[in-house]
Order: C-alpha cells, then structure tokens, then sequence
C-alpha cells in the first residue's frame, strides 16, 4: 500500500496516481483546478446572491420555492438552516424513510423542522421491496450496498418537485467536506439500473413493482440538457463551509445530535460504512472523507492518520450491529456472515451499461463540472 504524502488516501483507490514527490493526483487536481474556480468559497456572495433571488422569483406565487432533501446529516441539516434563516427561502423538506433510520436522525430531524417552523414531508418506502432489495445486494456480494435509498431518493425529488410546481432542488453536497469523493473501485454501479435490476432477477424474491427506479444520474442529465425536473444548486459551495463551525451551530441552536462519522444517521450506511465495507472490500470510507478535510485545511494529515488509527467502530460494536442488520433483514447471523465470506463480486460480474453511464456522467460534467470527479 503507497498513501499520499499530503493527504490520506492511498492505493485501496486503484486508479490514484502519484507524482515525484509522493503527491497523489486528488491533491493535484484540487490544487490546479478546484481552488482556482472555488476559492473556499469565498468571494462568491454576488453569485449566491443572484441564485437565491432567482429561486424566489420562481416560486413566487407557490406554497414552496423549492426542495430540500433532508436525511438529518450533517450537510443537508446545515444547509436547510442557512436556506431559512440566512436566505428566506420556503423550502418543501422531504425525508426518505427506507426503514433504516436510527433515533438520533429522526430527533434531529425533529428539532430543525420544528424550531424552523418548515413543512416536512415523509416518504416511506415500501419495506419488503427494501428488505428485498437490500438483502439481494448482499447476496450479489458487491459493495454497491446503499443504492435502494439513494435511486428512491433521486425518484422522489423528481416526484414531489414536480407535485408542487418546483423548479429549483437545493442539494447539501459541497466541495468542503466531499471533495474527495469515493473511488469507483469502491462503489461503482449504484445509478445503472440494468445492474440493479440484474442482481434483483438473480437473488430478489419480492415483486418490484412500484419501486422508484429512475437513477439519479439519468435524472441529472435529462434535468440539464432538457429542463426536465428541478434544477440542482449547491449552496455550501459559495459560502465559506467549515465543519466545526457549523456543527457547533447545530448543536447550540437546535440541540442537533452529531455523529461519531458521516453518514452514520443511518443503520445500514453505518454498517456498510463502519463494518462492511472495511473488513470485507478494504475500503474504508473514511479515508475520503478525512482526506477532503485535509485538502481544504480544516484537519491535518496528522489528525487523520491518528482517526484511522481506530477502526469506526469497536469489535463489541461491530457485533452488535451485525446482529441487528441480521435481524432487520429477517435472516439468520450465519446466513448474512456467508455473505461476507462469499468470494468478492463487482460491477463487471452482472448486466450493465457502463458505457452508457461514464458517457452520462460526461455530458453531466459538462454543464456541471464536479471536483475530482470518481463517480459511482
């Protein structure tokens, strides 16, 4: 294993590439083309400016300007704050309920929508299509394990903008905290339905009929080249963001809960991410993460490597999520443990359009350029 001599990321990402001086090519790209174009999101008041009364001139007239998809993370909680109380916009919030929810998410949901005074929309999926969906992902054996929530919440966004007359989707993703994203080895196949529903025809025992499929990527395009849905804006990008910062307002303001890690609202992410995915694939979703921290000066390297020292989570915890992930599944902790000592299985080993998808992606970037784009 070779790791960054700035950051952290390291070869578990096969396709990272290092220069003379140990400089991995995310550093280098972050350096060359994302700061110049960001600037850590400064001086960009005029633009947030001009989008935000865009927005409200389009709404005006409705009950909602636009949509916030609210899953009680960090970034998206951050985000419906500013958009209320910085910007005066009157947001449509929607959760996605996949079953998966910890109680921490939900009182944290809770205490922003209730003190914000915002509509809160709840769209509850279908649980045994999402057991169904869940469990044959495990049984495919790749690590693509947490697209059912992410295709539905993309389907929906779709559903209820255009339910209510909305134009404008405001999404929590940012350059400050995700800059790094996850290498393609990692998690690759999560937006192409064909592989989904391949690995559902081969191990799927439930009737999907009704699930909402449509992936997100396809959405994006559609969205930017025919107009067709609500336009996404980013707002954490033209603000100066910064994790410690707008945690403490969280928790001060509303009494907002934080999580030991990203994404850990969620009892299936923080076993994929805490417990699957490191032991059984070596991909430690964590060194991202912390690696995004680092590159936009909110964390040293040195910080990071002392984190990844720890494993996400404790061996007495990790049994007992295994046991509870069994259990919601309604399978046996032996059958889910044959899972995880099953041979490894990826993108390439079921029916797919990968071709179609990394050209999807491209016209994607064209009218909306990503950073250090890895895209699964």
């Amino acid at each position: 294993m070779k790791r960054c001599n700035h950051c952290v990321m390291d070869t578990s990402d096969p396709d990272l590439k290092f220069d003379e001086k140990g400089i991995c090519t995310r550093c280098n790209e972050f350096e060359s083309r994302i700061v110049p174009m960001w600037n850590y999101g400064k001086g960009r008041e005029n633009e947030l400016n001009a989008m935000i009364q865009k927005i409200k001139r389009a709404g005006k007239g409705k009950e909602y300007d636009c949509i916030i998809g609210l899953s009680g993370g960090f970034d998206s909680s951050y985000m419906l704050h500013m958009a209320v109380r910085e910007w005066g916009l009157r947001p449509l919030v929607l959760h996605v309920d996949s079953g998966w929810d910890l109680p921490v998410a939900q009182d944290n949901i809770k205490k922003l929508v209730d003190k914000l005074g915002v509509n809160l929309l709840v769209q509850k999926i279908n649980w045994e299509q999402e057991r169904n969906f869940q469990l044959a992902l495990f049984k495919a054996g790749v690590a693509a394990l947490d697209t059912p929530q992410d295709v539905a919440f993309s389907t929906y966004v779709g559903v209820y903008a255009k339910k209510y007359r909305i134009k404008y989707l405001l999404n929590g993703g940012n350059i400050a905290t995700e800059v790094v994203t996850n290498p393609k080895a990692w998690c690759y196949g999560g937006n192409d339905v064909v592989f989904m529903k391949d690995i559902l025809k081969k191990f799927g025992t439930v009737d999907m009929k009704g699930y909402p499929f449509l992936p997100s990527y396809t959405r994006k395009l559609f969205s930017k080249l025919f107009h067709i849905g609500p336009k996404c804006f980013k707002p954490l990008d033209y603000i100066p963001y910064s994790k410690d910062i707008a945690t403490k307002l969280l928790v001060n303001e509303y009494g907002w809960e934080p999580y030991r890690q990203k994404h850990f609202e969620s009892l299936m992410t923080k076993f994929i991410e805490g417990y699957w995915c490191p032991k059984r694939f070596g991909a430690d979703i964590r060194i991202a993460q912390l690696s995004s921290l680092v590159v936009t000066g909110q964390m040293t390297r040195e910080q990071a490597l002392e984190e990844l020292s720890h494993p996400s989570l404790s061996e007495e915890e990790g049994k007992e999520i295994f046991s509870q992930i069994a259990a919601k599944l309604e399978i046996s902790e032996e059958e889910l443990q044959s899972y995880f000592d099953m041979p490894l299985k990826g993108y390439d080993d079921y029916k797919n359009i990968k071709s179609v998808v990394d050209w999807i992606i491209k016209i994607k970037n064209l009218f909306e350029p990503s950073p250090l784009v890895q895209s699964k």
